[in-house]
């Protein structure tokens, strides 16, 4: 590794090549299809869908019409498809609004009209149209109970389907029989299209019993309307081999290996080798750091599974279950417990941050750890376990200075997790 080049800065180059490569901006040209005989119609949902949209209007010479919601703050200038901003990730009244204009939109289309959807992390909370008997209070105090619970993004988005008049292929079946393109810029663990934005428009292969158990494992106290639609199967989702889904075709624009596989090129370049050990990793973030720990002592020690200087790349999406009073956030729940677990371990450094630019609620990315993060924390009379405990990892690093701040990056391909040993 050049002398000249800090830890912190090749590692917050890493992190700024992961969601470049996660961009509209170049991603979505390639998979465009011909105009069709009749309209054009653009839908979409999350936050990196005004992105999506703006670059869909450059590249598309085509008359064309459409709305798509994104996160407040995240909307970009369009000329002919409406951008509308909603909350994220507990859903507003802004949000149920456009999901309600966006079916309307796509009322009366024939076989010669064509939908294009444009669709990305975050798009569940943006898309709040509840299911019969569901109000927007109930899918609040759901959706607040189902991210406090620890239970899977794969688990949370199931439920959110088949609680939903919108999602889990019912935007797709309000469109047929117009031609259905789906590009998807995926942030979920093992890129199932039914998981991202919770699948508005594809099939569904889970169901309300699956959905009900998810509930029960987790605690997790429906409101009546809520439990009706599960427990009686009156809330089950469009299925795979729905006819009215045999328009759809579906693409993979950006996923979180791209990202992985941007940031090991930028190691290689700086003279580190890249170890990318899985672009879908679940789990507890503080038993996820634990195992990565290990990993990485095991490089410090005896060169294994590579000798220093190198990487150790990861993405998925860990959980965090809230029982401290602290503000959450998995990214730098994950870098608290591995700074604990390294325990001022020489030559190892750390980023973690969500591609989004928001760890949990928090409008800060993730954080850097350096091998003397404990003894400043010591200095500053900070007790890291306490802080673990608290759920506290976003007042930790804040108060370290170690923050990593971006901003909105408009796209979204879940969290990066990079470990760089020296």
């Amino acid at each position: 590794m050049s002398t000249t080049v800090t830890p912190r800065a090749l590692l917050g180059t890493m992190f700024a090549a992961a969601v470049n490569a996660a961009q509209a901006s170049h991603c979505i040209a390639p998979y465009l299809p011909p105009a069709p005989r009749g309209r054009t119609v653009v839908i979409g949902a999350g936050k990196a869908s005004a992105a999506m949209a703006q670059a869909l209007e450059r590249h598309w010479q085509a008359p064309l019409s459409g709305l798509v919601v994104t996160r407040y703050g995240y909307a970009v200038p369009c000329a002919r498809i409406e951008i509308v901003e909603a909350a994220h990730p507990v859903p507003d009244a802004a949000g149920s609004r456009a999901a309600r204009r966006m079916l309307q939109a796509v009322q009366g289309l024939t076989a010669d009209d064509l939908v294009i959807c444009l669709v990305s992390g975050g798009g569940s909370a943006l898309l709040p149209l509840p299911g019969a008997g569901v109000s927007l209070d109930d899918k609040q105090s759901i959706n607040r109970a189902l991210l406090q619970s620890g239970a899977t993004i794969a688990e949370m988005n199931c439920v959110r389907r088949h609680l939903s008049a919108i999602k889990g292929g019912r935007l797709a079946a309000a469109c047929y029989p117009a031609r259905i393109v789906n590009l998807l810029i995926s942030d979920v663990p093992g890129d199932s299209p039914m998981d991202i934005a919770s699948g508005p428009t594809v099939g569904d292969t889970s169901t309300c019993r699956e959905a009900l158990e998810i509930v029960r494992r987790y605690g997790i106290e429906l409101p009546a309307g809520a439990l009706r639609l599960l427990a009686t199967g009156a809330g089950e989702t469009v299925k795979p081999d729905d006819v009215r889904l045999s328009t759809v075709s579906t693409h993979l624009i950006a996923t979180p290996q791209m990202a992985l596989e941007a940031a090991a090129a930028v190691a290689r370049a700086a003279g580190v080798t890249p170890v990318l050990l899985g672009d879908s990793i679940e789990g507890e973030a503080r038993e996820v750091a634990r195992v990565m720990a290990g990993i990485a002592l095991q490089v410090r020690q005896h060169a294994q599974p590579a000798p220093p200087p190198c990487v150790l790349l990861s993405g998925g999406e860990t959980t965090v279950t809230l029982r401290g009073k602290g503000r959450g956030g998995r990214n730098v729940e994950f870098l608290l417990a591995l700074a604990v677990a390294l325990n001022g371990a020489g030559g190892i450094h750390a980023v973690a941050g969500d591609t989004d630019g928001v760890d949990g609620s928090e409008e800060v990315a993730g954080a850097f750890i350096t091998p003397d993060t404990l003894a400043r924390a010591a200095l500053l009379g900070i007790r890291p376990r306490d802080s673990l405990d608290n759920n506290d990892g976003h007042g930790f690093f804040a108060a370290l200075g170690d923050a990593l701040v971006t901003g909105p990056t408009l796209t979204n391909v879940n969290d990066f997790r990079a470990i760089l040993i020296l």
